[in-house]
Order: structure tokens, then sequence, then C-alpha cells
């Protein structure tokens, strides 16, 4: 059974989430305070008028107690400038508010199982943009517990490439390349995809303009 949290300051959007997510066996709906309830995602309204979802999602993934509760904001534009400080607080992803149903059922689940989720086709724009805004990289002292080929790894991630692209590019199988991506997360303490993208940048290892 997994756990849904949505925080959205408008009633409607609340309730047509509601109606689509209730209508899945494995998820149930909780509108209550994430420490309460220990969600497994919360849907976060990237702004809202109180406590704004930036606020929000730094204060769920700060909190050593929510350790295993993943974010996605809710948008009402792909690339809202927020987007991207949401990725840097820590959030796992971010979908538009008109998402097709079957892509928001996906993405719960996907986020569940340590993956980024990032609306379809604005993936490489999108860290390409982070790229651009992120500070200069510091000495990454975590880049010496990876072994060459993990570094490989996550360089590749960093660029926005998925599994079966990693695979391709290294001429592996796809089970391969996810083991790679699974142990340097472990490694790197990494708590999905979207934060080794981060930490892919922040350390240097990749920088903005290698996307081509």
């Amino acid at each position: 059974m997994i756990r849904v949290l949505l925080a959205d300051d408008q009633s409607l959007v609340r309730a047509g989430f509601k109606a689509l997510l209730d209508a899945q066996p494995d998820i149930e709906e909780a509108l209550r305070k994430a420490r309460e309830l220990r969600p497994d995602v919360v849907l976060m309204d990237i702004r809202m008028p109180v406590l704004d979802g930036l606020a929000a999602t730094r204060r769920i993934t700060d909190d050593q107690g929510l350790e295993g509760v993943r974010v996605v904001m809710l948008t009402t534009f792909e690339l809202d400038e927020y987007v991207f400080e949401a990725i840097r607080s820590g959030a796992s992803g971010f979908l538009v508010k008109d998402t097709e149903p079957e892509e928001l059922v996906r993405a719960v689940r996907a986020v569940v199982e340590g993956d980024a989720l990032l609306s379809p086709g604005v993936t490489r724009r999108l860290i390409a943009e982070f790229a651009a805004r992120s500070k200069e990289p510091s000495a990454a002292a975590c880049l010496a517990r990876l072994t060459e080929r993990e570094r490989e790894v996550m360089a590749l991630v960093g660029m926005g490439l998925t599994n079966d692209e990693i695979a391709r590019r290294l001429v592996v199988s796809p089970l391969t390349a996810k083991t790679h991506v699974s142990r340097t997360m472990v490694k790197l303490g990494a708590r999905d995809r979207a934060q080794l993208v981060v930490l892919a940048y922040e350390s240097g290892l990749v920088r903005p303009g290698w996307l081509g």
C-alpha cells in the first residue's frame, strides 16, 4: 500500500487527484501532515500562500524522521523558475498539473522505487538549466568512494540519461546499469536519482555545457 499526501491550496486540484489515486488499489491518500502519517510520497504544490512548497520540501527532506518520504512538486508550468530550487531542496522531481492520469499514477510508483520523476520531454532541458544556475563546484572527496565505472555512470545520470541509455552507452545490460546507479546512490547517501544529479554537478563531475 502506497500512502500519498496531497498539499495543494486549490480544492479542485485536490479533489481530482484524490479521485484518481483512490482508484488505484495500491495507493492510499492521506490529507494530513507528513509527520503524523509518514506518507511514502508528498504531492506538493510549488506555490502556496502560507508555507510555500519550497520551504515545506526543505523541512521534509531535512527531517531525519521523514527520511523515506519522497516529494514530487506540482506546478502549472513545466519550467517554473522555482523547479530548479525545488530539485536542490530535495524534491524527487516535478509534474505539471495537467499531467495525464496514467502519468501521475506511474510517477507515484516511480518515486517510491527511488527514481527521479520529471515530466516527459523536459529532463535534459531542466538539467541544463539547473547546471547553468549551479554554484561553482567544490572539491569532492565523496567521489573517492566511487569506482571508475561508478563515476562514469554518475556522470551519465547527471547528463540526463536513463538506465537503458546508460546501458547502451557502456555496452552493458540495463540491469547492470541499474545496479551501478543503485550502488553509487548508496555510497553517496543520495536519496534518489534527482539528488544524484545534483551531486554530479556540485562535485564538478558534470559541468554546464556538456550536454551539447
